[in-house]
C-alpha cells in the first residue's frame, strides 16, 4: 500500500527488566528516508535501536515493517524481514583475524549460494562503493578508526539490504572522516534509495543528514519532539529540545 511506512513505532516502551527507560515511542519511517533517533545521554536511543533490529523485544508495542509485524512474526517470517537488515555498531564490528574482504565476505558466504568468483567481484564493489578499494587484504589493526567504520558499512551492504542500522556511526572520529561519513549516507540515500535509521548525539551529522528525526527526553522518557531537526531547532517551544539542538553556543541553521 502506498500510505504504508517502510518502519513504523506503534507505542512501543524500552524497558531493563521492571525500570522502564522509555514509553509511548510512535513513529513512521518513510521509505529512503534517513531517520535519526536523538537525546541525551542514557536516554535509550540504542535501546530503541536494538529493540528495532531484534537483538531485544520490547515489553509494551510493536515494530512492523512495511505494514508486517515484526514481534508477532513466525521464526522464518523474522528471518526474512532481518535479511533486509544491514547493520553498523559503534566500534564496525569487524573480526580483527580476517582481512577487510574476508570480513565483507562473510554474510555473503553464510546466506548466499554464490561461487567464490562472484563473490570477490561483490567484495570488491562494495568496498570500493566506500571508498576503500585496493584495502581488500588489510587487516582492521593496518587502516585507521574512519577507515574501519566504511569497512563496516561495506559488510553491512554485502546483502543489498533495503534498511541500515547505525549506532553512533560518528563517535571517535575527527570532523573531516565524520563529514565524509555523513557523504557516503546521504550518497546511500540518493543513489541506492536505502532507509537508514541513525542513532546519534553529533550535531554536524544530525543537521546534515536527517530528513526526520525524534527525540526521546530523559525527564518524561517518552518522545517529545518529531521532525526535521532544523525545524526543530528553529521553532520548537520544548526548552530541552531546542537545548540540544543549540548547545554548546552553536548557532540555529539558516536553511
Amino acid at each position: 500500500m502506498p500510505d504504508t511506512p517502510h518502519i513504523e513505532l506503534q507505542d512501543v516502551e524500552l524497558a531493563y527488566g521492571s525500570f522502564v527507560v522509555m514509553r509511548g515511542i510512535s513513529a513512521r519511517v518513510e521509505r529512503g528516508q534517513v531517520f535519526v533517533i536523538m537525546g541525551g545521554s542514557g536516554c535509550g536511543k540504542s535501546t530503541l535501536l536494538w529493540n528495532m533490529i531484534g537483538l531485544r523485544t520490547p515489553p509494551k508495542g510493536d515494530i512492523l515493517y512495511d505494514g508486517r509485524s515484526f514481534l508477532s512474526a513466525t521464526d522464518a517470517e523474522r528471518e526474512a524481514m532481518e535479511r533486509r537488515f544491514g547493520v553498523l555498531f559503534q566500534g564496525g564490528g569487524l573480526w580483527s583475524s580476517m582481512t577487510l574482504a574476508e570480513n565483507v565476505s562473510l554474510p555473503l558466504e553464510e546466506h548466499t549460494g554464490l561461487r567464490a568468483p562472484e563473490i570477490e567481484r561483490i567484495v570488491r564493489l562494495k568496498l570500493a562503493l566506500v571508498g576503500l578499494k585496493g584495502f581488500e587484504h588489510h587487516y582492521p589493526s593496518e587502516i585507521s578508526g574512519g577507515m574501519m567504520k566504511r569497512a563496516g558499512l561495506a559488510r553491512a551492504m554485502a546483502l543489498d539490504p533495503e534498511i541500515l542500522f547505525f549506532d553512533e556511526p560518528s563517535a571517535g572520529l575527527d570532523p573531516i572522516t565524520s563529514q565524509r561519513l555523513d557523504e557516503l549516507i546521504l550518497s546511500l540515500r540518493d543513489n541506492l534509495g536505502t532507509t537508514i535509521v541513525m542513532v546519534t548525539h553529533e550535531l554536524d551529522s544530525i543537521f546534515a543528514v536527517a530528513d526526520h528525526a525524534i527525540f526521546l527526553d530523559n525527564q518524561s522518557r517518552t518522545v517529545t519532539a518529531a521532525g526535521n531537526p532544523r525545524e526543530l531547532a528553529r521553532s520548537s517551544d520544548d526548552p530541552a529540545v531546542r537545548a540540544f539542538l543549540t548547545r554548546g553556543g552553536r548557532k540555529q541553521p539558516t536553511h
